[in-house]
């Protein structure tokens, strides 16, 4: 999506659009198919159906003063959902194969959705996102790209009755490029997102100062690493937003250099697809890290690359969106819809990777496939391993000790040591001599006798080494923990919830917590099974102190003392 998820727009004479003509991006119309392809008749019959949906949360008494608005699911009116219906209204009403289409009855609902918004617009152009953020320039820049291309849509479709809708939307849209060309960012993507607005705004009502800007955030350059990611590292939400900005952002701006860009994330998104289809998330910088998402967001960039470039890779990528995920992605609509070149018939497809070991040392990874299984290798988080065998997943290892309420296992840095992949930690656990007395706080107040001026003693150390290596039917993980003797080790296997666990033995206590003693388990989900094992059982303390908590699926424990010293094997 463009933004969080909420609840889930004349005649020819009312605007003259301009038709992009530079030799960059030059798209005659006159070449493009002249009917839609089946697929996108697809999305915009699902997009119809939600329309259906969305009505219902439609604030239709006259005398609210949120008339015309757009309840999200806590039942608070919102630009957001108001506007993100607005624009599946002129999907519809702009689309000769949806019931909806030059619809009189969902034009004058549209009409009260703008009104709505006109009605909460700021007057310095913003509109809020209640749920955190107020007089935002970038959620402000959220709708307005999307709602530019509600406008065009809209425009183009002939409705009788445009007249009562667009000016008012024209009015919104231009309200918010004076907040757009001026207001300030939270986070990296908003620059492109703001760019992107203006952009369409410019293509509508050019401006010098929406230009300016624009030159202005891309003066900061694009914030990809060499292993063609973005700073924030969202795969399933921001990195396929930015790719389809910048897209955007080239197009408008006749800047084809920025769609380098979008060649590389995309070509880096190529091995961070699972066995299943779903997209490795565990490297996210921001709220989807190690949450469930598949590939719709990448359609539209991987289309309109596969297609500028005859790239068979990203063609192979499309229909697999196609035949599995495209209608998750009716949200997208909009952006198939807008320019009919996008509707011409993808080149020739090439096999996606499936075979290799893939490092991504500037995101913290390594990825890791061959055929139905594959595994992720991580630094910087407690999860420092994901093992997955078609629908079967396991979504985490973890290891944990009782050291001073510090024992979680995080590694720093991957090493590649021949064959293997080594990840360490090192901890100390010391104590504290009396303050010196020339020192000591006449009152008495510990925050003013900081450690750093105590002598350490009784120092304890902890030493943890995982060499993770590659076997013929998956992946071995040999975990030694050395130091302080006796301290109490607990290594969690956390999988999916949906499947069947055996050969494992449920916990006295603790829901979702099993223990391994024999020397293999299973977890199997339709029709394929992961195996793990030799197991290890010495006690029961699962969850230790200064442990994460527990994740609430099923999760199987080995537990131990150290010295430590253990293999496991998946497969």
């Amino acid at each position: 999506m463009d933004r969080r998820s909420f609840v889930r727009l004349g005649t020819a004479s009312l605007c003259s659009l301009p038709v992009l003509t530079t030799a960059s991006f030059a798209r005659s119309y006159a070449t493009a198919p002249d009917t839609k392809p089946a697929w996108l008749l697809e999305v915009i019959k699902a997009n119809d159906e939600q329309i259906n949906q969305i009505r219902a949360y439609r604030v239709k008494e006259s005398g609210n003063p949120a008339f015309g608005g757009i309840k999200d699911g806590e039942d608070i009116p919102n630009a957001q959902s108001t506007a993100d219906f607005a624009r599946r209204c002129a999907c519809a009403i702009s689309s000769p194969e949806s019931t909806f289409y030059r619809s009189k009855e969902l034009l004058s609902e549209t009409g009260q959705a703008v009104q709505y918004l006109l009605k909460i617009q700021h007057s310095d152009g913003t509109i809020d996102l209640p749920s955190t953020n107020f007089h935002s320039t970038p959620d402000t820049g959220f709708i307005v790209k999307r709602l530019t291309t509600a406008y065009t849509l809209l425009n183009r479709s002939g409705t009788p009755g445009l007249e009562t809708v667009l000016p008012g939307l024209k009015t919104f849209l231009q309200r918010a490029g004076e907040a757009l060309a001026a207001g300030g960012i939270h986070t990296p993507n908003h620059r492109w997102v703001v760019s992107a607005a203006l952009t369409k705004l410019n293509s509508l009502w050019p401006d010098a100062r929406y230009v300016k800007r624009i030159e202005q955030w891309l003066g900061e350059h694009i914030d990809m690493d060499e292993d063609g990611q973005f700073n924030e590292r969202s795969t399933l939400i921001y990195s396929p937003l930015t790719d389809r900005l910048l897209i955007t952002i080239a197009k408008g701006m006749n800047k084809p250099e920025l769609l380098d860009y979008v060649r590389r994330n995309l070509a880096m998104t190529l091995y961070y697809i699972h066995p299943n289809g779903e997209v490795v998330s565990e490297a996210s910088g921001r709220q989807d890290k190690a949450l469930v998402g598949t590939l719709e967001g990448y359609y539209y960039p991987a289309r309109f690359m596969a297609l500028r470039d005859k790239n068979g890779e990203l063609a192979a990528l499309c229909r697999q969106i196609e035949k599995t995920v495209l209608l998750k992605g009716v949200y997208f609509l909009d952006y198939y819809l807008e320019d009919p070149a996008f509707w011409s018939e993808l080149p020739a497809s090439k096999p996606l990777p499936t075979d290799y070991v893939k490092p991504f040392p500037h995101s913290g990874l390594v990825r890791i496939r061959h055929g139905n299984w594959d595994s992720t290798i991580l630094k910087a988080n407690p999860v420092f391993l994901t093992f997955s065998k078609g629908e079967a997943v396991l979504q985490g290892l973890r290891i944990a000790a009782s050291f001073f309420g510090k024992g979680q296992f995080q590694t720093e840095k991957i090493e590649k040591k021949g064959d293997s992949w080594v990840l360490s930690q090192s901890l100390d656990g010391p104590y504290w001599q009396p303050y010196p007395k020339d020192g000591i706080d006449p009152a008495g107040d510990w925050e003013k006798m900081p450690r750093t001026n105590r002598k350490q003693s009784e120092v304890q150390r902890y030493e943890a080494n995982v060499t993770i290596r590659e076997t013929a039917r998956g992946m071995e993980v040999d975990i030694q923990i050395t130091g302080t003797e006796n301290i109490p080790v607990s290594v969690e296997l956390i999988f999916r919830s949906g499947g069947t666990l055996a050969g494992v033995t449920k916990h006295p206590t603790r829901p979702n917590a099993h223990l391994l003693s024999g020397q293999s388990g299973t977890y199997t989900v339709q029709n394929d099974t992961i195996t793990f094992g030799p197991g290890k059982a010495l006690h029961k303390g699962v969850v230790l102190r200064g442990a994460l908590p527990p994740v609430e699926a099923p999760t199987v424990y080995l537990t131990g003392f150290t010295p430590f010293q253990h293999t496991i094997k998946l497969s």
